[in-house]
């Protein structure tokens, strides 16, 4: 008689389980490795728990600074402990203190989590730690908060710097850089008014506002995956910051322009351009990097929208034709200190030294971009930063060194938006401020005419 084996079952890990261990491991791989949240959590985008890794994740991240101190308080050699383990013993340790869940049935899944990362012989040490985080939390926890800057998750040379440039305002910047950041839609209004969008949210069951003082801006009360979104699959809204939009409209465009979007990926603002003015000459959307330029090209066909891409470095001559531009928008790449809520990793991410390396990039696209522009033509320079290096210094520098380079006409601050700060070149906006947007800064700058 012949016997077959059956095949091994598969083990059936409790609920929550995997979740935190492919957090941890997201996690792992932006504390240790220096790889971007989005980065790190794209492996897990196909996975029937994506909602909840990524939560975890972020939360994790988000108030990282706070709770790793007090966790490897715990260590007696933190440094030989395994770093997905070190970063599991921080995601456990963020679950205890900032969910819902009892905080000894964390315990229990995160040590069940150590085996799921094949770190069976570290179960222990996961039990016996965050069982004494439990016990000690208070203690442990008051000793970081002690600090500004432990206790609002924060590097130490970020809160210096903010003190320095925002001293009235740190406090409202940090705290708002640890809130969870709502959903905001900008309304294709060429195709569908913002009452009409309303509407349509109300026939799915779902419930928005307007934004007043962005046009085109509407707020969710509740966060959705952009499959649950009316309209997006078919190119009516898009998910773009409040503060973002404003971008657009400061280009005051006109039919038959030629238009150039530098730095163009992941494209939300070259949609943006392409509804405000639909006839357009031109619109040439560029970017160095041609894997980005394809995120642009992708979104332009949800939006079933047109643009010249280009994959060139806009500050290398040769990628030029020689044809100047009527307007020109200049979104840099920066510190993205003004978009820390939605982007919580880049407290882990950004070192000081970053910020002098990025305004002399900074700068150089933007004096390469004012050569491309026409004589009367009109540049919008912005960034996510809410640091002046890289923001009114970069635009003082290019007036300086540009003899027909001339500040535009632009709103004033609160014109702009609620709690908007008018700064000596330009407009900041800043986290926590009544406008309840990210950090962006505006300039407008125009090209003199020659003889003027």
């Amino acid at each position: 008689m012949e016997f077959t084996r059956a095949p091994p079952r598969k083990v059936r890990r409790p609920a929550g389980v995997d979740s935190l261990a492919h957090a941890a491991r997201a996690v792992c791989a932006v504390v240790f490795h220096g790889r971007s949240a989005d980065d790190a959590l794209a492996r897990f985008e196909d996975s029937a728990d994506r909602a909840a890794i990524r939560a975890v994740a972020l939360g994790t991240l988000r108030w990282y600074l706070r709770l790793a101190p007090a966790v490897e308080s715990l260590l007696q050699r933190p440094a030989g402990v395994p770093q997905e383990v070190r970063a599991l013993l921080v995601t456990g340790a963020h679950q205890i203190e900032y969910s819902r869940t009892a905080p000894q049935k964390v315990v229990n899944i995160a040590v069940d989590a150590a085996r799921a990362l094949g770190m069976h012989r570290s179960a222990g040490l996961v039990n016996a730690v965050l069982r004494r985080f439990v016990d000690e939390r208070a203690t442990l926890l008051s000793q970081v908060d002690a600090d500004l800057a432990g206790r609002t998750a924060h590097p130490r040379w970020l809160v210096d710097l903010l003190q320095r440039v925002w001293p009235d305002r740190t406090p409202e910047i940090l705290d708002a850089n640890n809130q969870h950041p709502p959903l905001i839609l900008r309304v294709a209004t060429d195709r569908r008014s913002v009452p009409d969008y309303l509407r349509d949210l109300e026939a799915a069951g779902l419930a928005g506002k307007p934004v007043e003082w962005a046009a085109a801006a509407v707020v969710l009360d509740r966060p959705l995956s952009v499959a649950e979104i009316p309209g997006f699959s078919d190119g009516i809204v898009s998910v773009q910051d409040a503060g973002a939009q404003l971008a657009g409209p400061l280009l005051d465009l006109r039919p038959g322009q030629r238009v150039l979007d530098a730095c163009a990926a992941p494209g939300g603002k070259t949609g943006q351009l392409l509804e405000l003015e639909p006839q357009l000459g031109e619109l040439v959307a560029m970017d160095i990097d041609a894997a980005r330029i394809e995120r642009v090209r992708q979104n332009l066909q949800r939006l079933r929208r047109t643009a010249r891409l280009v994959v060139a470095d806009v500050r290398d001559p040769s990628g030029w034709d020689g044809r100047p531009f009527d307007r020109i928008l200049v979104d840099v790449p920066c510190s993205s200190t003004g978009v820390i809520r939605r982007h919580p990793d880049i407290k882990l991410l950004r070192r000081p030294t970053d910020i002098d390396a990025f305004a002399a990039t900074q700068f150089d696209i933007l004096r390469a971009c004012f050569g491309r522009l026409a004589s009367g033509g009109r540049l919008v320079y912005c960034t996510c930063s809410i640091l002046p290096q890289e923001n009114e210094e970069v635009v003082a520098r290019l007036l300086e060194a540009e003899p027909q380079a001339r500040l535009a006409s632009m709103p004033a601050a609160e014109a702009l938006a609620p709690g908007a700060v008018d700064c000596r070149i330009g407009v900041q906006l800043l986290p926590g401020s009544a406008a309840g947007a990210d950090g962006f800064y505006y300039a407008c700058i125009e090209k003199a005419t020659a003889g003027n």
